[in-house]
C-alpha cells in the first residue's frame, strides 16, 4: 500500500530540472503504484510502502541507480493490478531516503524529477517493471502576453486562496511568485490544491505547458468560488447562531412573562396550523366536523391542561391517516403474473385468484378489495405470498399477527377516554403505510383467543364485510374509516376453530402442500440461492445437484411445506462455509451420495416402518392441520369372549368406526369364509400406534375393518396399498375429506396404489398429473371391492373401477 504522509507532506525542489539534466534515466524502471496521490515533477514527497512487490521494487531501485517510476492505480482497493488497471502517464522519480518502520511498513521520501508514459508493463521476479518513455518538459517556451496573464492570474489565485484559508505554506507562495516557466507553475499549483486522482492525473497528462496551466488555472478559479461560498456559509452561520441566541433570551423572557399572565401563543400557532391543515383536507361532512369541533376545543383550553395533551394527539392521529392516499395498482395482468411465478413456484389457483381480481380491476375502479383466507400445512409460503401480492399489485404491504390476540381493543382500538388510548392495529397499520389500499395481511387468524376484555375474532365481522367496511369505525377515531378499498389476506392453519359468521366473510383458498416435484423446483429456485448467500458463499464454492435435494427431501424431511427443508440445506451450507473459513476454498459438490456426510444417516419415519405384508396391519392415510400422514391401523385376536379393544387414544368417532367394522364382519363372516365361532372364542383387539396424539374421525373405518378381516381370516394385507373412506353397516363405502392431502403423504411414503370411496373420484381434479401418472387410484362403493384389492389373496371377483 502506498499513500502520502498528510496534506502538506510534500514540497517542491527547485533543482529538480538541473537533477534531469545530469541524471541518466534508464530505459527500463521498477514500478511504484501509488493508490491515492498523483506526484508530479519537482515535487518531493514522503511515501508509505506496504505490498511486498512494492518493497522490492524500492530495494531494486537503491540497489542500481534510485529511481522507479510512479504511477497511480484507478482502483484504489486492487491489490495486484494489471496494466489497464494503472494510469499510463507517471513521474520518475528519485528516492532521496528510506526508512523502515517497526510494523514491517517501509517510509520513502521520493523526489519528482520528469514525467514519464510506460511502454510495456511486466513483472520481473517479484516487482513490476516497465519500459519508460521520458516526456521533458519543452527547453524553450515563448513568452507571449496571454501566457503572462495567465500566470499572474494563477499567482493571484494562488494567494487569493490562502487568504480565503486554503492551507497554503508561505514558501510555496515565495516560490510561485518566482518561477517564470508556465509548466513549472502548473505543477506546483495543482500540487496544492488537493484535487481528486482522476483530475489531477488529468493535469499530469497534459504535455503542453501552456494548455498546462490554462487547465489548472480553471481548477483553481472553482476551487476559489468553493472557498468563497465556504467563506459567506461560515460567516451567515455565525450571524444565525448570534440571531438564534438573541431570539432564544427573548423567548424565555416571554414565556416567563407569559407564565405570570397564564397566556400562551404556542397554542395558538399551533391551531391555526391544523386549521390550515382542515382546509387542504377532502373528507367526509361528518369527519370535517370532528375535527373542526375538537380545534375548538383545543384553542378554549388551557396549554398546561392533560386534556390539551390527549386532544392535540387526537388531531396529531386524524391528520396522519391516509384518508384520500392511494397507490396506482399495477394492472398489467401478464407481469403480475411473471412477479407471481418468480416468488412462488406452484400455488396456480391462488395466483389465478389475483390475476382475476386484476382483471375485474382494469374493467371496473368501482371494485372493491377482495377478503382472502389462505388456509394450509405450516410453511408452504402462506406469509410470503401476500408480500409477493403486494409486489405484483404495486400495493403497500403490512402485516399484524393476531395469534393470541384475546383484546377486540386490538382490533377496535380504545375509547379516547383511557389513559394511553390509541386507535387499533388496523388504523395503526394504515397511517405506517402512508395509502388507503395496501395489501394487509392478518396471519394467524385461527389462533385469535376470547377472555373477558371481548372476542377480537367478532370485532373483525366488520372490517371483513364489503358490504360493512367503507364506514369503519375505530373507537379512538369515532368517525368512519373507509377500508373497502383494502385488500385483505388473512391465513391459518385450521378452519374449524374459526367461527362460523367470521368464516363466511372470507373466501377460502386452500393450500394443502407440496408435491416431491415441487419441493424440488422450490429449492433449486429459492431456498439453495437464498441460503448460499445467506452463508456468505456462492456458485464457485458450493453446487447441489438435483439427486442430493431430492434424498433431503424423502430421506430427511417430511413435511407438507418447505420449512425442515430449507434448514437441512442451511445445515449443508453452515458446514461448507465452515470448511472455507479454515481455507478449502474449493468448489463442494453435494451429491446424492456424500449427502450423509453433511446431515448423518437418513432418518427413519414412521411410513417406512412396514417392509413388508403382514396380517392384520393395513395402511390408512389421515388428513392433519400439517398436512396428510400415512396411518397404521393393527388388529390381532387373543382368546376371550368376543370382547373389542380399542387403543391409541381414538376418539368416539374412529372408536365407532371400529365397532361397526366388527359388526359388520360379524354379519357378512360366511362371504370372507370365516368361521362364526371366531367371534365368540376371541378378543380383538385394534391399535393405531402414536397413542400419545389424540386421532378422531370417520375416514379410517375401511382401514380398521380390512385390518379385522386380515386378522379374522389369516390373509395378508399389501403393504404398498394405503386406503380411506367412511364404513357403514351395510358395507358402503362413503366419501371422507382432505383427499389431496391424503394422496400427497401417501406419494411421500412411496405407495403405489391408493383406493377411495368413488364419490372422491371428483377430487383428483385438484391432484398434479405426474403424482396421477405415477399412482394407480381404485375407486369403490362396497367394502368387498375394498378387500379383494387390499388384501394379497381376493375373496370375491369384483368389478375394478380403476383410473
Amino acid at each position: 500500500m502506498t499513500k502520502k504522509e498528510g496534506e502538506n507532506g510534500f514540497q517542491f525542489d527547485a533543482l529538480a530540472d538541473e537533477q534531469e539534466q545530469k541524471l541518466h534515466i534508464p530505459k527500463k524502471l521498477p514500478l511504484l503504484l501509488l493508490r491515492d496521490i498523483v506526484v508530479f515533477p519537482y515535487m518531493v514527497v514522503p511515501l508509505f510502502v506496504g505490498r511486498e512487490k512494492s518493497k522490492n521494487a524500492i530495494d531494486e531501485a537503491l540497489s542500481t541507480h534510485r529511481m522507479v517510476l510512479l504511477l497511480t492505480q484507478k482502483d484504489m482497493e486492487l491489490e495486484e493490478p494489471k496494466r489497464e488497471d494503472v494510469y499510463e502517464m507517471g513521474t520518475v522519480a528519485l528516492i532521496m531516503r528510506m526508512l523502515k518502520l517497526p510494523d514491517g511498513r517501509v517510509r520513502i521520501l521520493a523526489q519528482g524529477i520528469v514525467r514519464g508514459r510506460i511502454e510495456s508493463f511486466e513483472q520481473e521476479k517479484n516487482f513490476y517493471a516497465a519500459d519508460v518513455k521520458v516526456i521533458h518538459e519543452p527547453e524553450k517556451v515563448e513568452t507571449t502576453i496571454e501566457t503572462e496573464a495567465l500566470i499572474r492570474n494563477v499567482r493571484t489565485g494562488m494567494e487569493k486562496a490562502a487568504s480565503l484559508g486554503k492551507n497554503i505554506p508561505p514558501e510555496i507562495l515565495i516560490i510561485a511568485a518566482n518561477v517564470e516557466e508556465p509548466g513549472r507553475l502548473a505543477d506546483l499549483t495543482v500540487a496544492n490544491l488537493n484535487l481528486k486522482v482522476t483530475e489531477a492525473q488529468e493535469v499530469l497528462e497534459i504535455v503542453d505547458p501552456f494548455l498546462r496551466l490554462k487547465k489548472v488555472y480553471e481548477l483553481l478559479a472553482r476551487e476559489l468560488e468553493l472557498l468563497d461560498v465556504q467563506s459567506k456559509i461560515s460567516s451567515e452561520a455565525k450571524g444565525e447562531m448570534e440571531k438564534l441566541q438573541k431570539e432564544y433570551f427573548l423567548k424565555q423572557q416571554m414565556k416567563a412573562i407569559q407564565k405570570e399572565l397564564g397566556e400562551g401563543t404556542e397554542i395558538q400557532e399551533e391551531i391555526k396550523g391544523y386549521q390550515d391543515k382542515l382546509k387542504k383536507l377532502k373528507v367526509a361532512q361528518e369527519v370535517r366536523e370532528e375535527l373542526d369541533k375538537q380545534i375548538k376545543r383545543l384553542s378554549q383550553m388551557h396549554p398546561e391542561s392533560a386534556e390539551t395533551a390527549v386532544v392535540r394527539n387526537y388531531l396529531d392521529w386524524m391528520f396522519a391517516l391516509p384518508w384520500n392516499n392511494s397507490t396506482k395498482d399495477n394492472l398489467e395482468l401478464k407481469q403480475a403474473k411473471v412477479i407471481l411465478d418468480e416468488d412462488h413456484y406452484g400455488l396456480d389457483k391462488v395466483k389465478e385468484r389475483i390475476v382475476e381480481y386484476l382483471g375485474v380491476r382494469k374493467l371496473s375502479k368501482k371494485i372493491k378489495g377482495p377478503i382472502l383466507c389462505f388456509v394450509g400445512p405450516p410453511g408452504v409460503g402462506k406469509t410470503s405470498l401476500g408480500r409477493s401480492i403486494a409486489r405484483a399489485l404495486g400495493r403497500k404491504f403490512i402485516r399484524i399477527s393476531l395469534g393470541g390476540v384475546r383484546d377486540e381493543a386490538e382490533i377496535r382500538g380504545h375509547r379516547r377516554t383511557y389513559v394511553g388510548a390509541l386507535p387499533g392495529r388496523i388504523i395503526q397499520g394504515l397511517r405506517r403505510t402512508g395509502s388507503n389500499n395496501p395489501v394487509f395481511m392478518m396471519d394467524e387468524v385461527d389462533k385469535i383467543g376470547a377472555d373477558f376484555r371481548g372476542d377480537p375474532s367478532s370485532a373483525l365481522l366488520e372490517v371483513l364485510d364489503p358490504e360493512q367496511n367503507y364506514s369503519f369505525r375505530d373507537h379512538y377515531l369515532g368517525v368512519p374509516f373507509d377500508l373497502s378499498k383494502v385488500m385483505f389476506i388473512t391465513t391459518a392453519n385450521l378452519l374449524d376453530p374459526i367461527q362460523p359468521a367470521f368464516r363466511d366473510r372470507m373466501e377460502i383458498l386452500n393450500l394443502p402442500g407440496y408435491t416431491e416435484e415441487e419441493k424440488l423446483q422450490i429449492a433449486l429456485r429459492h431456498l439453495v440461492p437464498k441460503q448460499v448467500e445467506e452463508n456468505a458463499l456462492n456458485k464457485n464454492l458450493i453446487s447441489f445437484t438435483k439427486g442430493a435435494i431430492k434424498k433431503i427431501i424423502s430421506q430427511y424431511t417430511r413435511e407438507a411445506g418447505v420449512r425442515n427443508l430449507e434448514r437441512e440445506i442451511a445445515s449443508v451450507c453452515r458446514k461448507v462455509a465452515r470448511k472455507v473459513a479454515e481455507g478449502k476454498e474449493k468448489l463442494t459438490k453435494v451429491t446424492s451420495q456424500n449427502i450423509e456426510n453433511f446431515l448423518g444417516p437418513p432418518r427413519i419415519f414412521k411410513d417406512q416402518l412396514l417392509q413388508k405384508d403382514q396380517v392384520g396391519v393395513a395402511t390408512g392415510v389421515a388428513w392433519t392441520a400439517t398436512g396428510g400422514e400415512i396411518l397404521f391401523v393393527e388388529a390381532t385376536k387373543m382368546k376371550g369372549k368376543g370382547n373389542l379393544t380399542l387403543t391409541g387414544s381414538l376418539g368416539d368417532v374412529m372408536k365407532e368406526s371400529g365397532q361397526a367394522a366388527l359388526s359388520y364382519a360379524r354379519s357378512h363372516s360366511k362371504e370372507f369364509g370365516i368361521d362364526g365361532k371366531i367371534f365368540s372364542q376371541f378378543d380383538f383387539h385394534i391399535h393405531i400406534p402414536e397413542g400419545a396424539i389424540p386421532k378422531d374421525g370417520p375416514s379410517a373405518g375401511v382401514t380398521i375393518a380390512t385390518s379385522l378381516i386380515s386378522v379374522c381370516s389369516d390373509v395378508k394385507v399389501k403393504r404398498d396399498v394405503a386406503m380411506t373412506g367412511e364404513i357403514t353397516l351395510r358395507g358402503n363405502v362413503l366419501p371422507v375429506g382432505g383427499i389431496k392431502e391424503k394422496v400427497l403423504a401417501a406419494q411421500r411414503a412411496g405407495v403405489k396404489k391408493m383406493i377411495l370411496p368413488l364419490e372422491n373420484k371428483k377430487d383428483l381434479i385438484d391432484i398434479p398429473k405426474k403424482i396421477k401418472k405415477e399412482m394407480h387410484f381404485i375407486f369403490v362403493e362396497k367394502i368387498k371391492d375394498m378387500f379383494n384389492e387390499s388384501l394379497v389373496k381376493p375373496f370375491l371377483r369384483a368389478a375394478d373401477k380403476t383410473e
